[in-house]
């Protein structure tokens, strides 16, 4: 039988009841056409999976009973990854929000960089970045983490650069012309990755990385678009240093 996970973003509680997001509701609904008492799994970020069952279902609202909350399995990997990346245009930036958190990304940082096309005024930027969640949230939901990566609002990569503290860990910026690889590093617990939108980070972008601590990164001989630079950074950090 399929269980499907979903995230409710509001305190669960043995026993209670709660109204499930208009787009989850519509899909259990609709789609899979479930009926009452069919069970769910749960989760709300905060690390924990609850069991549940399907409680009601109307035009405009379904429900759920949270009946306990289930031991689950820890899926956050032991190499916390920020991923600093230009924001790319439409599809392609859902495209890397969702594989990279399925790859276990821990924070992810949209910047603004020299070639950025993509212009968020504030009104724009506040429903990107709600577009920008649910996707993070539907991808927690297929592969089974119980904590959202952190989204961090859009800001410029300078700033950005400027604000690290001693957590960013080991600090890499992708560069066709790095002087290190995936494998030639020394990574502890920590690492922070940036990664230009199309075009790539341009000469005073990795300047500004440079002097706040990057170290070119290289991916082999081939130049990736920036929907597959990043994701294949994390991977193969993952696979060298995390958990993959």
């Amino acid at each position: 039988m399929r269980i499907p996970r979903i995230y409710v973003p509001q305190p669960l509680r043995p026993g209670g009841e709660v109204e499930l997001p208009i787009q989850a509701g519509e899909h259990i609904a609709r789609v899979l056409r479930l009926d009452r008492g069919h069970p769910l799994r749960l989760f709300n970020g905060d690390g924990g999976e609850y069991a549940g069952e399907l409680a009601s279902l109307a035009k405009r609202s379904v429900t759920a009973r949270v009946l306990d909350a289930a031991t689950a399995p820890d899926r956050e990997s032991p190499l916390r990854i920020t991923l600093g990346q230009g924001i790319a245009r439409g599809e392609k930036m859902d495209w890397i929000l969702q594989k990279a958190t399925e790859l276990g990304v821990a924070c992810i940082v949209p910047l603004v960089t020299d070639r950025t096309e993509v212009k968020l005024d504030a009104e724009r930027a506040e429903r990107r970045l709600a577009h920008w969640e649910a996707v993070i949230a539907s991808a927690c939901e297929q592969c089974g983490r119980n904590r959202l990566p952190e989204l961090a609002e859009p800001m410029k990569l300078a700033d950005w650069a400027a604000s690290l503290g001693d957590a960013a860990g080991l600090r890499l910026a992708l560069d066709p012309h790095g002087d290190v690889g995936a494998r030639d590093l020394v990574v502890g617990a920590q690492a922070t990755l940036a990664v230009g939108p199309e075009g790539g980070l341009s000469e005073h972008d990795l300047a500004t990385l440079d002097q706040a601590g990057f170290r070119g990164l290289r991916l082999g001989p081939r130049i990736l678009r920036t929907e597959t630079a990043g994701l294949a950074a994390l991977a193969a950090l993952q696979a060298i240093h995390g958990d993959l």
